[in-house]
């Protein structure tokens, strides 16, 4: 399993349109991403709706994650890690 952590910087959180945002950025990467508080549940990261209610604001340290089952190691390390720097911005135009 590759695990990355990150911090949510968007002014509002992952609500609303960083959420979606950050979702269609996950969901491009066509990996089964989750994404978790330090010690909580993870949930889909490609479900906008477990992303919104699960509560990450600003600020608020997160673990991105994906299991191992047989996908490209370089190529996971890299979605994650964009994924990360995603997080890191206002997630309010998305990755180009």
């Amino acid at each position: 399993m590759y695990i990355r952590n990150a911090t949510v910087t968007a002014a509002i959180g992952l609500h609303a349109r960083p959420a979606a945002v950050f979702v269609r950025a996950v969901t491009r990467t066509g990996l089964p991403v989750t994404l978790a508080k330090p010690g909580q549940p993870a949930v889909d990261a490609t479900s906008l709706l477990q992303v919104m209610t699960a509560d990450f604001g600003c600020g608020c340290e997160v673990v991105l994650s994906v299991p191992d089952i047989g996908h490209d190691d370089l190529a996971v390390r890299t979605a994650l890690d964009a994924l990360a720097d995603l997080l890191s911005t206002d997630l309010v135009h998305g990755p180009d």
